[in-house]
């Protein structure tokens, strides 16, 4: 995403790459390397750059956690981006060797071009919701890869994944319980959650998806929102030739609970059930059905938290 006139104006970045057990730093415009020892070391660094600076990390499984919660702490504009957007980035550019300095440098003249926008800065208590609803995420996939050889076994193999299932079902119910005490223990999100589960479709594990991992929800318009998730369209057109739209990117754990939330919605919402069946009678097909429920859905809950109304048919905020 390019700043837009309303974002931060940045004057220097700074690129880092992360790995286990240690970090590499490179900072524009004036094109200085930095080995930083600590987040702490890292902070240092970026409040010495000039002006104001945006410091952009990709997304490592979670060893850039401690970095990014640095840096936010210390009020610094930060963005973790998908590694895959710089890599592309950086072939674009002829960069095709790789190493820990080099992949720095790259990040820094993405977060120089491109200047993604800064993630929110969440308190301690979201990064444990987040985790907690990520968790119970893995934890539903290993269930699932369970059930699934679970039709093929037999025997004591049979016996065996019963129990495995017993198990991550009692984990399953545990997280739930967990998410359901920690959301319930903040004011802002227990009255943000009760907002979003008040829409047909929307239930406690969507809300609290959301609430987690979506801080922005209401203070984006509908196009940065749908964007940001990655339920935006993305045209492929060239010359006379139009091709099929498509979406990409975005907040891919998000946009999977969005899309059962969705197919539920088209069902039993009387808003998003007419807008499915006039996709359907134009001869549209599931995917692009659901996907454009998906997207509906989101610009109106976004709607709704910029508001902060409940779900009302008839006095529902419309997205804007």
């Amino acid at each position: 995403m390019v700043a837009s006139q309303d974002a931060p104006v940045f004057v220097s970045f700074v690129g880092v790459d992360v790995a286990k057990a240690s970090a590499e730093a490179h900072l524009l415009p004036e094109g200085r390397a930095v080995t930083p020892k600590s987040p702490a070391d890292l902070v240092r660094v970026a409040k010495a750059a000039a002006g104001p600076v945006l410091v952009v990390l990709e997304a490592t499984g979670g060893y850039e956690r401690p970095w990014v919660a640095a840096l936010a702490e210390a009020d610094l504009a930060v963005a973790v981006v998908n590694p895959k957007r710089v890599r592309d980035f950086a072939k674009s550019l002829g960069l095709l060797a790789k190493t820990d300095r080099l992949d720095a440098r790259a990040i820094a003249r993405f977060a120089e071009a491109v200047q993604p926008r800064p993630r929110e800065k969440t308190p301690e208590k979201q990064g444990e919701l987040r985790d907690l609803v990520a968790r119970r995420r893995q934890l539903i996939d290993m269930r699932t890869m369970e059930q699934n050889r679970q039709k093929t076994a037999a025997g004591a193999a049979r016996t065996s994944i019963r129990q495995v299932l017993r198990t991550l079902q009692e984990q399953v119910d545990e997280h739930d319980a967990a998410i359901a005490t920690l959301v319930e223990s903040d004011d802002d999100w227990k009255a943000a959650a009760g907002r979003l589960a008040s829409v047909p479709g929307v239930g406690p594990v969507t809300a609290a998806t959301l609430v987690a991992e979506v801080p922005e929800l209401g203070k984006l318009n509908r196009q940065q929102i749908a964007a940001l998730v990655g339920v935006a369209p993305v045209n492929r057109d060239s010359g006379q030739f139009r091709g099929k739209r498509f979406i990409a990117g975005g907040r891919a754990a998000v946009r999977s609970v969005l899309f059962m939330a969705a197919f539920t919605a088209s069902r039993f919402n009387p808003a998003l059930k007419r807008f499915a069946e006039r996709l359907k009678a134009a001869g549209k097909p599931h995917k692009v059905v659901i996907t454009a429920c998906a997207r509906k859905l989101l610009t109106l809950l976004n709607a709704m938290a910029k508001a902060k109304t409940s779900w009302d048919p008839k006095k529902c905020p419309q997205p804007a």
